[in-house]
């Protein structure tokens, strides 16, 4: 009987540690935005933002689209007080460089690339990106707006990619 509790109690110490080791694993998003409505557009949703190594995921979903592809950009300041989103500056571009995709050697860093909406109008999406960081350098969105465009990026066009109209605007902070 006492080998069953010496069992028992083994076990659930094991679990413990398993459970605490998957918790540990499971990255937190660092900082978020919540997205709201510009330009007269429904556009809402959450995108979320975690530092891996030297890279930055970006994931999110956004509801009240138009179906097709967008342009998501992280913008110089944190402001999304004018109706068109016009507040929250230029695209945030710390080296100077030329507009471009997230995957182009030169590009500015909050060249986010284009999310695709469903023919309900929702996008989820995940991607991973060098040029920003969450608090760490000349790199850091931390306090800056990330922007939604009426149209689709075409990852060359300085500055604006071509991208049209500001639909969403959300302020980047730390998550909780």
């Amino acid at each position: 009987m006492k080998a069953v509790g010496v069992l028992l109690a083994s076990a659930a110490l094991a679990l413990a540690a398993c459970s605490q080791m998957q918790s540990m694993m499971q990255k937190k998003p660092g900082a978020a935005a919540n997205v709201l409505p510009a330009s007269g557009s429904q556009v809402r949703g959450t995108i979320t933002f975690t530092q891996k190594g030297d890279r930055v995921v970006v994931a999110g979903e956004l509801t009240g689209l138009a179906p097709g592809d967008h342009g998501l950009h992280i913008h110089e300041k944190g402001d999304c007080t004018a109706p068109d989103a016009s507040s929250a500056g230029g695209h945030f571009n710390p080296s100077g460089s030329r507009h471009g995709g997230p995957g182009s050697e030169i590009r500015h860093g909050g060249d986010l690339g284009n999310i695709t909406a469903d023919q309900t109008g929702v996008a989820r999406f995940t991607t991973e990106v060098s040029g920003i960081s969450l608090g760490a350098g000349d790199g850091n969105i931390i306090g800056r707006a990330v922007i939604v465009h009426a149209k689709a990026d075409d990852l060359q066009t300085d500055p604006s990619g071509g991208s049209g109209p500001r639909i969403g605007c959300g302020l980047i902070g730390k998550a909780d």
